[in-house]
């Protein structure tokens, strides 16, 4: 069985511009969460990093990549950042904001808004990670190293550190 095929998004055009290799992978536009995807997928739910658009003060943004079975850690994604808070929009307030459903948003697809954008210092645990395309049901599998530098990304702990963690701080 062949794939469909794939009209070519923004965000694929992005990586091209930028020279880097990417595989496109679909499923079912229905899915609209994270570990959902990855399932559809066949990758497991830390390979697979979800957008997240956080509103910062002076209603300015910020997309944060973290794997879909994590949570985003508001407190100390502000702190590392430098700002007093952050805070996450409506799923209306993010549609609104980036043009895109969510489900479909993509800092690839997003470039042009040129908000800060900031991934989770776990995706270093994997050569590649899948990254929405833009678009429901369409992710795209890039070098973690080619996407940081693509994106100019930062690389943060984002994500609630575990007890073992702490207690060894």
């Amino acid at each position: 069985m062949t794939a469909p095929e794939i009209k070519k998004l923004n965000s694929m055009r992005f990586l091209e511009a930028h020279d880097v290799a990417y595989e496109t992978h679909t499923y079912n536009e229905s899915i609209s969460d994270g570990i959902g995807a990855a399932q559809a997928m066949g990758f497991p739910p830390s390979q697979v990093y979800k957008t997240l658009v956080v509103q910062l003060k002076d209603n300015e943004h910020a997309l944060v990549m973290i794997a879909a079975d994590q949570e985003l850690d508001l407190k100390r994604f502000a702190k590392s950042i430098g700002q007093k808070k952050a805070t996450m929009p409506t799923k209306r307030g993010a549609e609104m904001v980036t043009g895109l459903r969510t489900g479909g948003i993509g800092a690839l697809a997003l470039t042009h808004k040129r908000w800060g954008v900031y991934l989770d210092e776990a995706a270093k645990q994997h050569e590649s990670i899948l990254v929405n395309a833009g678009q429901r049901g369409v992710n795209v599998q890039v070098k973690v190293d080619d996407l940081v530098r693509a994106l100019n990304a930062r690389l943060l702990a984002l994500t609630a550190p575990d007890a073992a963690a702490e207690a060894s701080e």
